[in-house]
């Protein structure tokens, strides 16, 4: 599909660019269609950006949803122990979509709509982070009730932060662990990694 085509070049070309530094005859050009096309699906380049920002947010819910749906069923109902695997599962399924070679071009621009909010960003948050937030939090508060609710979100953030590491810091993982590549025995490292940091971190009496 020619729109299909144009959201995946458009993204990668944001990512790299920025909205004002991406060329519409660029996107259409690697895309193999006409600038016309994209007035035609999208309305413009702003139209573009935002479908870019929502079809991120869709593969992302498409990956995790089942596991965040999972993980809300326990948070609701689920003892200490079960919400804790749970946390555990999901911080190792988004370990994994960080290593994955597909979220390269989606860190790109997301992390412009970090450093420089737009309506990208809204849709990005209400499209998944939002959902993804809810469930960290609803288990994290039934892991450790011992913590008021901000210092349960801050805890969120700084778990969740140890997955994003392993892709906006990729050129310096690669450095500091002496790697070329992210191969199989170092995602092995890095994820058996995470699990015993996050449950020490999850511990009522953290070492």
């Amino acid at each position: 599909m020619t729109s299909q085509t144009l959201i995946e070049t458009a993204i990668d070309q944001f990512g790299r660019h920025g909205f004002e530094g991406a060329s519409t005859r660029e996107i259409a050009r690697a895309s193999g269609t006409a600038m016309s096309s994209i007035t035609y699906h999208f309305g413009g380049k702003q139209g573009l950006y935002l479908a870019a920002a929502d079809h991120i947010a869709a593969c992302v819910r498409q990956i995790q949803g089942p596991a965040i749906e999972g993980a809300r069923a326990v948070a609701e109902n689920g003892t200490r122990e079960q919400a804790t695997e749970a946390l555990l599962a999901l911080l190792d399924g988004f370990a994994m979509m960080m290593l994955s070679p597909q979220t390269e071009a989606w860190s790109l621009f997301i992390t412009r709509e970090q450093q420089a909010p737009t309506e990208a960003f809204d849709r990005l948050y209400t499209g998944v982070m939002q959902g993804i937030v809810d469930v960290f939090v609803s288990l994290i508060a039934r892991i450790r009730t011992d913590l008021p609710e901000r210092e349960v979100l801050a805890l969120g953030l700084m778990l969740f932060g140890q997955c994003l590491v392993l892709r906006v810091c990729r050129a310096a993982v690669l450095r500091i662990l002496t790697v070329e590549t992210i191969d199989e025995p170092t995602t092995k490292l890095l994820r058996a990694r995470l699990r015993a940091n996050a449950l020490c971190i999850l511990s009522e009496n953290p070492a």
